[in-house]
């Protein structure tokens, strides 16, 4: 399969499970079912809050579970200067996108949670990266800062309301309703240009960075622009450097989250693939100590993409009756070894698609198309 096409299944499984294990994650696996009152107290987290519920045979109100972070960080230990790191292929239950009803769902992911510094930040963005490039080549990493986000708007000393009203039209990249928020609440004229400006800054961290320091007041808490920078910077040592955005409009709930947060998408799916973040505050709603951050790849915007790839097959190689099951592997072996997937067929049904079709014949392999 080349490259620009996109992977999914069960080697995109083994690909990411290699990926997350060379850096020492492990294995998180977890039960089908969590208590309901788990999801009812965070349900601005979940990414739907419309959750499957059953009672259970003592009487306690379950949930097929709709997400995976809530349970690590529910089952997880506070370990003095140690880090956890553990990663997961799990089903999770909630509303597809695709077909607008409940549906059992895929999900990959890794969470790093305890006393996590800029290194591990780094690494979890930088496994984000790499694991964008694993299902596609042509991919990008959306990265943003709520604590630059949220040091904009708290020098606004607005209401709650307000600031929410305003993080929201950076989501949707609405300028124009930011403008006329900004001017209800008396917001002066240069802090309204500076969340506006916010707004249309989208690129490369050489070319967003300038701009963003030009707008950041020097009377602001610099710690968030600096860590944003050295991310960046380390990021752009890496073999990720090519596929790194900075954009604003990536914002997740104040509520729970802080720091760096993040979108990935890869070209020909109109959703982002993968998401992530800081999430300290959550850890300490859950009396958890220490901070986290971590991301999820959704396998079911992969799926709907995967519904439109012209082909059923990588390679068909044809043979016949006469054919020793010796030769036949062999010509296989050879195949598989230049890239190819390959599947043995005698014949091929009415409107079957490959991307390249063989015959084996005596001992020669000749390429039909």
């Amino acid at each position: 399969m080349e490259r620009s096409q996109i992977s999914s299944g069960q080697h995109l499984l083994s690909v990411l499970r290699d990926l997350y294990e060379s850096y020492g994650y492990t294995r998180y696996k977890m039960s089908k079912f969590e208590e309901y009152d788990l999801y009812v107290r965070n349900k601005d987290f979940l990414v739907s809050d419309s959750v499957i519920t059953f009672t259970d045979t003592n009487g306690r109100l379950m949930a097929l579970k709709p997400d995976v972070t809530l349970s690590i960080i529910k089952n997880g230990s506070d370990l003095p200067g140690f880090v956890q790191k553990v990663y997961y292929n799990e089903n999770v239950y909630r509303i597809s996108k695709g077909t607008h009803s409940f549906k059992e769902i895929l999900q990959t992911g890794l969470e790093c949670m305890g006393d996590i510094d800029v290194y591990c930040i780094f690494e979890v963005l930088l496994l984000a990266c790499r694991s964008l490039k694993r299902i596609s080549d042509r991919c990008v990493l959306d990265l943003s800062h709520l604590g630059v986000v949220s040091a904009l708007l708290d020098d606004l000393s607005q209401p709650r309301e307000v600031t929410d009203a305003l993080l929201r039209c950076l989501g949707e990249k609405n300028g124009h309703e930011l403008q006329n928020i900004c001017c209800a609440a008396g917001v002066a004229a240069e802090k309204t240009a500076a969340l506006t400006a916010l707004i249309g800054l989208s690129g490369t961290p050489k070319t967003v960075l300038p701009q963003l320091e030009k707008l950041y007041p020097a009377t602001l808490d610099q710690t968030p622009l600096k860590e944003l920078k050295t991310l960046t910077a380390l990021l752009e040592s890496t073999d990720c450097a090519d596929l790194l955005r900075l954009d604003f409009s990536v914002v997740h709930t104040m509520k729970y989250y802080n720091g760096v947060v993040f979108k990935g998408f890869v070209q020909g799916v109109p959703d982002s693939i993968l998401s992530g973040g800081q999430y300290d505050h959550l850890m300490k709603k859950m009396h958890r100590v220490g901070g986290a951050i971590g991301f999820a790849v959704y396998h079911d915007a992969l799926e709907r993409f995967g519904k439109a790839e012209p082909y059923d097959a990588d390679t068909v190689l044809l043979y016949d009756e006469t054919t020793p099951p010796e030769t036949l592997l062999h010509a296989i072996e050879a195949l598989q070894k230049s890239g190819a997937q390959v599947s043995a067929q005698r014949s091929l049904p009415e409107k079957f698609r490959c991307r390249r079709c063989v015959r084996l014949k005596d001992g020669e392999v000749t390429d039909l198309g």
